[in-house]
């Protein structure tokens, strides 16, 4: 992807991910609250595809530390919250991308909500 790879050494750089959250560009959201948003997906790759994303700039899943797991886990109680109130009663998939071969093109870390249909596995 043509995304720099930032270094741990370098402090987390604005993304369209946190212009979103302070709402320099707009995004209809679909769930705030004082540690995330979620909103659809630019790009959808199933009927419903959603992007939460904490406040936090944290580049990647590799760049989570000890002091964020309260955070990742209120994240795991809100994918589900939205995924309900998006109709994903039979299911859905979540997916994180991390680094350049997991395919991720934000550094900001963020959970993919995908559904609405009967996803295939592997997920090619």
């Amino acid at each position: 992807m043509g995304a720099t790879v930032p270094t741990s050494e370098e402090p987390p750089k604005p993304t369209i991910f946190s212009k979103i959250i302070d709402k320099t560009i707009p995004a209809k959201l679909i769930y705030e609250d004082e540690h995330c948003v979620a909103f659809h997906d630019a790009n959808p790759q199933a009927p419903v595809h959603f992007l939460l994303v904490p406040r936090k700039i944290i580049t990647g899943l590799s760049a989570v530390k000890d002091e964020d797991k309260m955070l990742l886990g209120h994240m795991m109680t809100v994918v589900d919250k939205v995924a309900r109130e998006q109709r994903l009663d039979s299911g859905y998939r979540v997916v994180i991308n991390n680094g350049p071969q997991g395919c991720q093109s934000v550094y900001h870390l963020h959970l993919h909500v995908l559904g609405g249909r009967q996803l295939g596995w592997p997920p090619c």
